[in-house]
């Protein structure tokens, strides 16, 4: 069993209205990859976010009381406090220099995923501009993946992934953000483990796997390779969402 994970290189600086498949189509080609059944394409969100016209000019952001007194606490921007608020459901941590929130979209991150890196300024006026993430990565990677299974007449999956920290330990890794055609878990309850035993607790976050190792080849600085192939993935492809991935509020002994 060998897992692949190609660079899709030569990928262009993407804009709004971009058609994300035809590009990864063509950096396919480029790059002398076959497309095959079952392989899969992990995008980083940045591409999609600037696709769908996610990113927004601080200098038309009028921030709140809420957003003013936050920022003096967190030390940041003002503006930039404000979109976090509009993008969060509840802002969990506060402190100087960090702000962790849930996600509108149900996980917990930093800024609510809000970004500077890699997001030029407006040619129009030299504004700062931030990347917001995509409305709703699931549907964004559904899109995604049925427009390139009509083109190339395979069976792929489509993930798209951010950067995200974790509690306990240093560093980001690779999230799963947005999936389709990618089972986001493997329940392993009941396999046997090399003696006979039935597991009993383990399920696998597949997806996340997939998305850490995808991040290795994407990087976060000036690599330019917003895209990746996988080959190998060990299990069926299937269906699932986000939502799958992220723990119910419940059952959450942390917060």
């Amino acid at each position: 069993m060998t897992l692949t994970i190609s660079p899709l290189k030569g990928i262009p600086l993407i804009r709004q209205g971009d058609d994300l498949a035809d590009i990864l189509l063509d950096s396919l080609d480029q790059n002398h990859i076959r497309l095959e059944n079952n392989d899969i394409l992990v995008l980083a969100q940045k591409i999609v976010s600037k696709a769908e016209g996610r990113s927004i000019r601080l200098s038309e952001i009028v921030p709140s009381t809420r957003a003013l007194d936050l920022a003096e606490i967190a030390e940041k921007d003002p503006r930039l406090m404000e979109l976090i608020l509009r993008e969060s459901t509840e802002v969990l941590r506060l402190r100087k220099g960090a702000v962790i929130v849930e996600h509108r979209l149900g996980f917990v991150c930093a800024n609510a995923g809000i970004d500077h890196s890699n997001v030029s300024p407006s040619a129009a006026d030299n504004s700062e501009e931030v990347l917001l993430l995509p409305l709703d990565p699931d549907r964004s990677a559904r899109s995604i993946r049925e427009d390139i299974q009509a083109r190339s007449g395979k069976s792929v999956g489509v993930m798209i992934i951010d950067s995200h920290g974790r509690a306990w330990r240093n560093g980001t890794v690779g999230t799963c953000i947005g999936l389709s055609g990618v089972p986001p878990l493997i329940d392993e309850r009941g396999w046997k483990d090399l003696f006979g035993n039935p597991l009993k607790i383990t399920i696998v976050g597949v997806a996340d796997e997939l998305a850490a190792a995808a991040s290795l080849m994407i990087g976060q600085a000036a690599e330019g390779i917003p895209a990746v192939q996988i080959r190998g993935f060990p299990y069926p492809l299937g269906e699932g969402s986000l939502k799958d991935l992220i723990r119910e509020r419940e059952l959450d002994l942390f917060r």
